[in-house]
This record gives C-alpha cells, sequence and structure tokens, in this order.
C-alpha cells in the first residue's frame, strides 16, 4: 500500500510540473492548450490546475474575447507574488545583483562596478548581501519571499555547484559562495559557471534550435563554453569542466592567463588579439583586461586594409575553428552560439573558423554549420541564472506538497 502511495504522489508531481512547465515556456495558456501541450488528459489537467490554483501558483484570468461557444476563455499564468529569487552576476570588475519574481518578471536590479582582482572571498559575499538585502527591503510587498538564489561567475565552479574553485578576474581561490550566501539568506543557492548559464538562458528562449545538442561559446575577457548534449547540461564529475578556452591550441605556445601556455585564449582572446595586433612576442604576459574602444578601433582597422591587425583576428578565428574541430570529432557537430563582444567581429573571424573545421573527419559540412551570434551576454547570463531557479521552484517546490499552505505564507 505505501509503494502505492509513493508512485501516486510521483505521478502527481510529475504532471504538475509538466504543466508548470507548459505555463512557464508559453504564459497565460487555457486548460484546452496544456492538454494539448503536455498530452495529459482534460480531467487530470482540470484537477491539477484546480489545486495550483487554491495554492496560490498559478492565476487565472478571463480573456476578453469569447470561445466558439459564446464562454470567455480563461488563462492561466505564473503567480508573481507567490516567491521571488536572487540573481547574482560576477564578472570582470562587475557585480549585478537582481530579483526575479516567480513568473519571471524584473523586480530590481543593480549593478556596481569595482576591481575584481584584489577583491577577497569573504568581501564579495558581503557586497553581495548588501546589495540583495537592499533590494529584499525594498521591493518587501512584491513578488513573494525569496526562495533561492543563483549566481554565474566567470571562473570554474565545483561540480556541487557551492564553490568558485579558480576565476581570471579574482586572485583568491576557492571561494565558497554557495554556502556563505546560504548561511545568511536561509535559502538553497547554486553556483555556476557563467556559460552554462548563458546555454541554459538560449535552450529556454529557442528550444527549436538550442534543445539538443549545442554550444553556447563566450567571446569576451576570456573564452568559455557551455555545453548541452542529448538536452542536458554537460559538467565534469569534479568542476564544471567545458573549458573551450583553455584546450591546448599550440602546446608550449602563446602566453595564457590562466598560467600556462598554448590554450585557445592565448590566441582568440581580446588581450590576444591586442597582443598579436600590436606585434608583440607571444611570450608577453597577458594584459588584464583590453578597453573595448580599442578593441573596437583594432576591428575597424582590420576591416579596412590587410595587416597585422586583420592578421590577429585571423589567428583568432583559426584557434577557436581548430578547438570547435577537435570538440566535433568526440561528440559530432552541433549548433554554435558565439556570445560577447567578440561576437561582434564575427566577420572579422568567420572564414577561418569555417576553413579549421572543414577538415573534421567523417563530415564535409563546414559551411552549412550553423552559428549565430549574440553581442550582448549580459541580459542572457541574468535569464539563464533566473531560469535555472524558477524550473527549480517548479520541480522541487511548486510540484509538490510544499506548494500547499505557501500562498499564505510567501509574504514573510
Amino acid at each position: 500500500m505505501a509503494g502505492a502511495i509513493a508512485r501516486s504522489d510521483d505521478v502527481r508531481r510529475q504532471n504538475r510540473k509538466l504543466v508548470l512547465t507548459a505555463v512557464r515556456r508559453r504564459g497565460a495558456l487555457s486548460r484546452t492548450d496544456i492538454t494539448a501541450m503536455t498530452g495529459l488528459s482534460a480531467s487530470t489537467v482540470s484537477a491539477i490546475v484546480a489545486g495550483l490554483v487554491s495554492e496560490g501558483v498559478l492565476l487565472e484570468s478571463r480573456d476578453s474575447g469569447a470561445t466558439r461557444r459564446g464562454r470567455p476563455q480563461v488563462s492561466l499564468m505564473p503567480n508573481p507574488d507567490i516567491a521571488k529569487v536572487g540573481v547574482v552576476n560576477l564578472s570582470l570588475n562587475s557585480l549585478t545583483v537582481a530579483l526575479v519574481d516567480y513568473a519571471g518578471g524584473t523586480i530590481a536590479k543593480q549593478t556596481a562596478e569595482f576591481p575584481t582582482w584584489p577583491a577577497t572571498g569573504v568581501g564579495l559575499v558581503a557586497e553581495i548581501s548588501t546589495m540583495l538585502r537592499s533590494q529584499l527591503q525594498s521591493s518587501a510587498g512584491s513578488g513573494g519571499r525569496l526562495m533561492r538564489i543563483s549566481m554565474s561567475v566567470q571562473g570554474v565552479t565545483d561540480a556541487a555547484g557551492e564553490t568558485m574553485r579558480w576565476a581570471p578576474i579574482i586572485r583568491e581561490r576557492d571561494i565558497g559562495f554557495g554556502p556563505a550566501l546560504r548561511r545568511g539568506f536561509g535559502v538553497p543557492v547554486s553556483l555556476a559557471n557563467d556559460c552554462a548559464m548563458l546555454a541554459e538562458a538560449l535552450r529556454w528562449t529557442d528550444p527549436a534550435h538550442y534543445g539538443g545538442d549545442f554550444a553556447a561559446i563566450m567571446l569576451s575577457y576570456g573564452i568559455g563554453m557551455g555545453l548541452y548534449l542529448k538536452g542536458q547540461p554537460f559538467s565534469g564529475s569534479h568542476s564544471s569542466a567545458a573549458e573551450f578556452g583553455h584546450m591546448a591550441h599550440i602546446p608550449y605556445g602563446a602566453a595564457c592567463r590562466c598560467g600556462r601556455r598554448g590554450c585557445i585564449e592565448a590566441y582568440a582572446g581580446d588581450y590576444a588579439i591586442w597582443r598579436n595586433a600590436m606585434g608583440m612576442p607571444d611570450t608577453a604576459p597577458p594584459p588584464f583586461n583590453i578597453d573595448a574602444n580599442v578593441f573596437a578601433e583594432l576591428a575597424e582597422r582590420a576591416r579596412e586594409a590587410a595587416g597585422i591587425e586583420r592578421a590577429a583576428f585571423h589567428t583568432a578565428g583559426r584557434a577557436i575553428g581548430f578547438g570547435l574541430n577537435n570538440l566535433f570529432s568526440l561528440i559530432d557537430p552541433v549548433p554554435i552560439a558565439l556570445v560577447g563582444p567578440g561576437a561582434r567581429v564575427f566577420d572579422l573571424i568567420e572564414p577561418e573558423i569555417r576553413n579549421a573545421i572543414s577538415g573534421t573527419a567523417g563530415w564535409d559540412g563546414a559551411q552549412a554549420l550553423t552559428i549565430r551570434c549574440y553581442p550582448e551576454e549580459h541580459p542572457l547570463l541574468l535569464q539563464g541564472c533566473a531560469m535555472t531557479s524558477l524550473l527549480h521552484l517548479d520541480a522541487d517546490v511548486f510540484s509538490g506538497n510544499e506548494a500547499r499552505g505557501l500562498s499564505q505564507t510567501s509574504a514573510a
């Protein structure tokens, strides 16, 4: 009997999750729409929706238009006031903190600019906490209570999503952001590499294109990758892994910011392109930061005439292309998204990328490979973090019995 009850609860949880996922993906769905999207029976959908509405998880809205029978259509949507999530992004010299309600709306957002390299873990946690508490105080009347925090960092995290093991933007290593924020706010906290959050945002924004296998490659201060295989995010057994930028391009070659030599990033990162365009030896220590205007001027000179600047971008494209060639040899070719400032110079690096991947064994579709560009990474980073938390709430909280009575306590 106990086993049968457990199985019944599992089925109920799964069905509620299906309904919540459908409403979150499409928004303002009728019961008929949900039935069509989920494949559940109309009676099952009706029962699940009734429960979610009574618990305050979903809201009903009557459309002004009428159906064929003359009755107004009732649409369902996530209740923005039942919960909110915290979103944190730490990148080079910048910290962004935001609050997002359960419906996905941004309640508050703030960005602080400061040098990240000398910052300490204690100092960063304190700054994040101050910004987040300020937002919680100013938005106390909206979005329900804080139920989860997601944070992305420009660096390597552990597989458990607790600790930032290393980042090129901070001197200190092994910073336990997850445990520290969990103690401070009393909610679950997930920590992820920023490129993984880019991939999550793309998968959610365009599931038709990014629903199965794809790679999101960050071309910015460094080179990183978020990878999905068979619809699931890839990560290592010990770390976030997928460090595309630190795969070897030329053994013992150019100096990389990570301290090693010959990495893809040492040829394709913004600092590497600048170093080559300046005619500096590839053993020269990488500069900490390249001004965006300086990089844009390099690109313009490369477009205007052949020369050392154009050659530097071609070198970058070649490094990325051979990296993709190696990746495709392992997993087969997948759609590619190039994200960040480097996407603005795609015209300068695309030919060498496609030339390099044309040598992938058993495949001759280099020219047909889909590569899409997204120059603005910050909105995607915040969206990826927000969706990570909201989907956790859907699956781990509101799909089960935990949702009962939450509407009465959400404002606490």
